[in-house]
Formats: structure tokens, sequence, C-alpha cells
């Protein structure tokens, strides 16, 4: 965790525009930025609706292009967590700061509530930032995707079966070193950040997001005692996918692609990270607690 200081003069504005109370949540932030004399970059999709709905202020907002992007100094997420996902892929390799407003149910990774815009926003203007440093996979070759800018994950790494007929066999390594062969739905590797998302679902530890930590997650294996395992991230996974089905689904993130059995796939640690932004003196565990009910009773 490295404390910041507010040097914010340019910002940019990614968000879900389906969210029920978008439009009021972007002229709230876009109000408490200029009124700070923040520039303003909104993504062409946000721009593009809120013209449909006619927001005040929007003349003094700029439409976001890559150029503008690598020069701002914050980016806003509005939406949820799927949205902070999308935006992390955005800014891809910049590791701009992100703070995340959520507007969605749970909202893990955003650290400001719909109801908290304005002094959420003036605080961190006024009073810094913290930020975390999270770790995201890559996978190699880039080629397993059309698209390499695509071939990373901040959450999660699945294999899984296409269908419901037939498990699959996944073939795992570890650094070269034959680990196991699951029989399962499918298999998870997941961030640290990712262990509260889908990993926590089939019964994977919680990791603390600084933890230099990958997580191997079978899903519905067919032996009890295929167990999720937590391996150093420095470590290379290898993945050679087996079974009856002539295709299997590859999913970074949420975004999902076929693939045809026998693909290899080969995951590490990206040499990219991302930036999460939180206002100061709020702690990973105060999140769990507050958003998770962790430990609650």
């Amino acid at each position: 965790m490295q404390e910041s200081y507010p040097h914010i003069d340019k910002v940019a504005i990614y968000g879900s525009t389906h969210k029920v109370g978008f439009a009021e949540a972007a002229k709230e932030l876009i109000s408490v930025l200029l009124k700070n004399r923040v520039k303003v970059y909104l993504n062409d999709k946000v721009y593009v609706f809120l013209s449909g709905v006619g927001i005040e202020n929007l003349d003094k907002c700029n439409m976001l292009d890559y150029n503008d992007l690598q020069t701002v100094d914050m980016v806003f997420s509005l939406g949820g967590d799927g949205t902070f996902l999308k935006t992390s892929l955005a800014v891809g390799a910049l590791e701009i700061p992100i703070l995340g407003i959520n507007l969605g149910h749970l909202g893990f990774l955003s650290d400001v509530s719909g109801n908290e815009i304005v002094a959420a926003v003036s605080e961190v203007l006024s009073n810094g930032y913290i930020t975390e440093n999270r770790t995201m996979l890559q996978i190699n070759p880039a080629g397993t995707l059309s698209d390499s800018s695509k071939c990373v994950a901040l959450n999660e790494v699945v294999v899984a079966k296409q269908d419901s007929s037939a498990m699959i066999q996944v073939n795992a390594n570890v650094n070269g070193e034959y680990l196991c062969t699951y029989r399962a739905d499918g298999l998870i590797v997941s961030t640290p950040t990712g262990s509260t998302a889908y990993a926590m679902s089939v019964g994977a530890s919680i990791v603390d997001p600084e933890s230099k930590v990958v997580v191997m997650a079978p899903v519905s294996p067919h032996t009890l005692n295929q167990r999720p395992i937590i391996i150093p991230d420095d470590r290379t996974i290898e993945l050679k996918i087996t079974g009856r089905c002539k295709e299997f689904m590859l999913s970074l993130d949420g975004r999902s692609y076929r693939c045809p059995i026998d693909t290899k796939i080969s995951i590490k640690k990206s040499v990219y990270k991302v930036m999460v932004a939180k206002r100061k003196g709020r702690t990973y565990f105060q999140t769990l607690r507050e958003k998770l009910m962790w430990g609650m009773y």
C-alpha cells in the first residue's frame, strides 16, 4: 500500500451507462470535479450516453482518446465490479490509479458508494489517497487469443467445459513439474484480488491482495481429494485441456472464448499491475467486514 498526494489536474471517467442512476451519479461526479478545476475526459460511450440525456456541464468535458488517457492523473470507474474490470483492461499497461464508484450490488473493488460521491471525491482531491498494487495474470503465448491486449486478467483465468454433458480434464504443470490432472467442470486460476470472486464460490480461501500468490481451485471436481492450492505468483502454470468435447471455454474476468480441445495454455504473473485507489484510512479488512459481512454473526 502506498500513500499518494493530491496532484489531480486531469481525470478520465469510464462507466456502465445501463446502471440504474448512472446519469445522476455521472452528473454529481462531473460537477464536483469541475468545481475543483479538474479537467474531465469521458470515455466515448459515456460521452454519447450523457449527450443523449442532456446533463449540464457536458460542454465543459472532453471525449477521451488514447493519447489523452496517457496523460490523466486518475481514472474513475462508475458502475460495479464488472465495470472496474473493464476499466482496468482499458487502462492496461499505463498503471493509472483507478477509483471505483459503486452503482451495483456488491462493488467489492469500489471504494466509494453511489450516495457519497461528492463528499468522497472532495476528500480525495483535498487530502490525497492510497493505492494498492494488484497482480494481473497474463496468458502466454498471446496467440491463444486473437487480441493480445485482452490476454490479461485482474480476477481470474478460468477453463471450463462448454456444455453440461461431460467434464473436462486439465493436466496442470507448475514450472515444468507435473502437479495433477483435474477431472472437473473447470479450473480457476485466481489472483489475490479474485479470491473474493469466483474462487470464493468454490471454497477457495480469501487472500490478502498484497500476498504474492496465485490460487488454483477446481470447479466441481470429480474426486474429493482435489482441493484448492496456493502457489507463489512467480511460477508459470501450464494447462492442457482434454476431453470428449471438441471445444472448451476460456474465460478471463468474464470475457469468454471458445477454444479447441487439446489447447495448451500458459499462465504467469503479468509485468503490469492495476493500481486500485482508495481513500486514506480505508483497509482491505474493513472492506471484508462491510461488504462480505466477513466474521459477522
